[in-house]
């Protein structure tokens, strides 16, 4: 009998934490072919389910990263794993090549522009998402927007200021982001966080991030003589706007914490998670400061 019920519960666990990796095309833009890597469960085809959606943008200055990963590949098997569709996206790396990357040097115009354009690119992959949800079984009104550093300034960018971002929105009309997850990120002005786009959302900041400000101060904390000149505001400021609105989030802080808190805090997941079912699907208000 022990061995029957060994036998069926390796079958079992098997069944449950299995996964599959599927690569899309979701935009040519220029010489760059967009991709995406969606992971699912391995029987995912075998229900009618629709699973809520983490949509991770990867970090590395504008210049560097990729989709596949190994840390972004172990994130996107862990949602497979615990109930949602883990996709991890490329975009353009505008800034690779250059000789003033993301930094003080680079023209305040051209970073965003940078922005705009990984903006774009983010709700690009996202109308991919909604515009297939029947194929890949995806919750088109669950999807999480996730990133860390450049990533997470992007999808930042993407929820609270597409307005600002964006002159034609026909395209986007269908993408409505129910979280947020964002491992040192900003964005340009919280004025444009309203009741409409104050969604669920989870920050995790260092208070010593001298690349990505916590609070509202230069981007990489640069002087106001140099061309990269920036101000933005990081988790603190737009958590502050959140609060105004009684909007549900999770605030990690890590006091001191550099900008190496961007990395993906895997040892928290399933408190990540778990806010998201509790924030997004059963509607449940929680503020939360570590």
């Amino acid at each position: 009998m022990k061995i029957i019920f060994s036998i069926f519960l390796t079958c079992f666990t098997f069944l449950v934490f299995s996964q599959k990796k599927t690569t899309y095309e979701y935009a040519i833009k220029g010489v760059d072919t967009l991709k995406l890597d969606v992971y699912s469960p391995e029987n995912i085809q075998h229900t009618d389910k629709k699973l809520p959606v983490l949509l991770w943008m990867h970090g590395g200055g504008f210049s560097g990263g990729s989709r596949d990963s190994k840390y972004h590949v172990k994130l996107g098997k862990y949602a497979a794993q615990n109930g949602f569709i883990g996709i991890s996206i490329s975009y353009r790396l505008l800034r690779r090549g250059t000789n003033t990357g993301f930094g003080c040097n680079c023209l305040k115009e051209e970073k965003l522009e940078t922005l705009k354009q990984a903006v774009l690119d983010y709700l690009d992959a996202a109308a991919f998402v909604v515009n297939n949800a029947e194929k890949i079984n995806a919750d088109p009104n669950y999807i999480i927007a996730a990133g860390s550093s450049a990533g997470a300034e992007a999808i930042s960018n993407a929820v609270f200021m597409r307005n600002y971002f964006v002159s034609d929105l026909k395209p986007y009309k269908a993408v409505k982001f129910a979280g947020l997850f964002s491992c040192a990120g900003a964005i340009i002005n919280t004025e444009y966080i309203n009741k409409e786009n104050a969604i669920p959302s989870v920050f995790y900041h260092g208070t010593d991030d001298k690349l990505v400000p916590f609070g509202t101060a230069p981007h990489h904390y640069c002087n106001s003589e140099k061309p990269g000149y920036l101000i933005m505001e990081g988790a603190k400021a737009i958590v502050k706007k959140l609060e105004l609105y009684e909007a549900p989030y999770y605030f990690n802080i890590v006091k001191g914490g550099g900008h190496e808190v961007a990395g993906i805090p895997f040892s928290d997941l399933k408190d990540i998670f778990d806010f998201f079912n509790k924030t997004v699907a059963q509607k449940q208000i929680i503020q939360t400061k570590i």
